[in-house]
């Protein structure tokens, strides 16, 4: 895909140099302005029409919820993704209903950052491995205790969908199975393909339905 054009917010100067300079590594993502507060962040999208904003949850004048939701009824086409250290299921829930297209953990690496970005810009919903794993139990209520069937997954299929939904991230999946990141990132693209899910917290449905993982401790 074409270049990501990123606007940057956060209120932190420190963390936002560093987030700058881990962007700066990625191919094909462009930092055009950085925030320091919500409505700052809404003028500069105004300004320069970004895919996406990486913005912090908890922002001066107005959040990053708050700012969300402005930008899913007057810029739907700009995506946000929500930095946050928050791994609790209420703050995901309200960053999906305020419109965000992702939440990403302060924590990740940044192969997930770079990965999160990429899929929110092809307009798919991220979220951390880490919160599917702290949502696993809640989403098992949701669904039922009957599991449903894995057929039609080869077993390098299964493995990979247990891994996603046990809150594995790319990388450490990748090590695990030995093979490689842009692997690991196919296998879940094709999962959610024949699957007909487009978003992490649905394959970790699925694989609660089929009995793939248990939310025994």
């Amino acid at each position: 895909m074409d270049t990501i054009r990123v606007i940057l917010a956060d209120d932190h100067t420190l963390l936002r140099a560093g987030l700058r300079a881990l962007l700066e590594d990625l191919p094909g993502v462009e930092i055009v302005a950085e925030a320091a507060d919500g409505r700052e962040a809404l003028a500069l999208v105004e300004a320069h029409r970004p895919d996406v904003v990486l913005m912090d949850i908890a922002m001066p004048h107005l959040s990053g919820l708050d700012v969300s939701a402005r930008l899913r009824q007057e810029r739907p086409e700009v995506k946000v993704l929500i930095l946050s250290m928050h791994k609790d299921e209420a703050y995901v829930r309200r960053a999906v209903l305020s419109g965000a297209s992702g939440y990403l953990l302060k924590d990740s690496d940044t192969e997930e950052l770079g990965l999160a970005l990429r899929a929110v810009a092809r307009g798919e919903t991220y979220l951390s491995p880490a919160v599917s794993k702290h949502l696993v139990a809640d989403y098992r209520r949701q669904a039922g205790e009957q599991p449903g069937p894995a057929g039609g997954l080869t077993p390098r299929q299964r493995e990979v969908l247990r891994l996603i939904a046990e809150g594995e991230t790319t990388k450490a999946i990748a090590r695990r199975l030995g093979i490689s990141i842009k692997t690991v990132e196919s296998h879940r693209t094709l999962l959610m393909e024949r699957l007909g899910i487009h978003d992490v917290p649905g394959l970790v449905r699925y694989a609660i339905r089929a009995g793939l993982i248990t939310t025994e401790p």
